[in-house]
């Protein structure tokens, strides 16, 4: 039986345009496979106009930029009109790291030590020991993300994330040393841990979306596993989430974790985690789709 017309909202103006196209198109497939009316909606503007009318619900399928900062989502609020994922405080407050770091710490959770820079800065030298990580603080999936281990690596790193970041800044944090994990939430549990295991230990635009390169594991369960895992739950409280995120982890050799960002529009791609991590847990991709569109809603 047909149930519910959705949109699938997938494309847009952002440079992850094409991984949302991938993520999109796996998404509609999975929701035609149980039972709902799907609808593809490509998007090419910044605006909801592109929506079709009567469906019921939007199923955001759009990485960064306008559909990930939460215009989209404040845009379909005045529609009325239900959709997955945050709403637009959340995902607005998530997209940008520097808030978003300035969120966590107030909650008591851990990030690492790091500041905000502009261009002029790249004049200058760094503030923190190296290596560090210099990256845009408000874009996604690695673009512009450097990580600078020698003093001549400074300026072209600062200089490389301002000129992808809208306001020209670009965030300096600590490297911290060990183990890339990711953890899903989904309606405000965690998922089971993900480790990603990039060459080099460096998990880069192509180690994230091409296929073969990274390598992802589940580690045992083990305290260090729950915390980490308790520890994605109260970042997705405190950032007011709802719907499905994903929260990336480095986990130091001695298991301290540290919280470096929340992702509130995970990729379903064939290399992505939030679904390897949900059929993990006994929900396959479908019926994750599914679920994210019965707890779809609008403010």
């Amino acid at each position: 039986m047909v149930r519910r017309c959705v949109a699938v909202a997938m494309g847009g103006t952002s440079h992850e345009a094409e991984v949302s196209l991938r993520s999109g198109a796996a998404v509609a497939k999975a929701l035609r496979e149980v039972g709902y009316n799907v609808r593809e909606a490509v998007l090419t503007e910044d605006s909801a106009r592109e929506i079709p009318a009567g469906v019921d619900a939007v199923y955001i399928a759009l990485h960064g930029g306008y559909g990930e900062g939460g215009d989209f989502q404040a845009a379909l609020d005045a529609l009325k009109l239900p959709y997955t994922g945050p709403g637009a405080a959340a995902s607005r407050l998530c997209m940008d790291k520097t808030a978003t770091r300035r969120v966590l710490a107030a909650a008591g959770l851990p990030v690492a030590e790091g500041y905000t820079v502009t261009e002029a800065d790249a004049e200058g030298a760094c503030r923190l020991a190296l290596p560090v990580v210099v990256k845009p603080p408000r874009d996604g999936s690695s673009v512009g993300l450097s990580k600078v281990t020698a003093p001549e690596q400074w300026a072209d790193a600062v200089r490389l994330a301002c000129a992808q970041d809208k306001a020209g800044e670009a965030l300096v944090e600590a490297y911290i040393p060990g183990r890339e994990w990711a953890v899903g939430v989904v309606d405000g549990t965690a998922l089971p841990v993900l480790e990603i295991r990039a060459p080099g230990g460096w998990y880069d635009y192509r180690a994230k979306y091409a296929a073969g390169v990274s390598t992802h594991l589940f580690p045992p369960e083990d305290a260090v596993t729950e915390r980490v895992q308790r520890l994605s739950e109260a970042a997705y409280r405190a950032t007011g989430c709802r719907g499905a995120i994903r929260v990336d982890f480095r986990v130091t050799p001695e298991g301290e974790p540290y919280i470096l960002e929340l992702n509130t529009a995970p990729g379903c791609t064939a290399t992505s985690l939030l679904p390897e991590a949900a059929a993990k847990a006994g929900m396959p991709f479908p019926q994750l789709c599914d679920r994210l569109i019965r707890l779809a809603r609008c403010d």
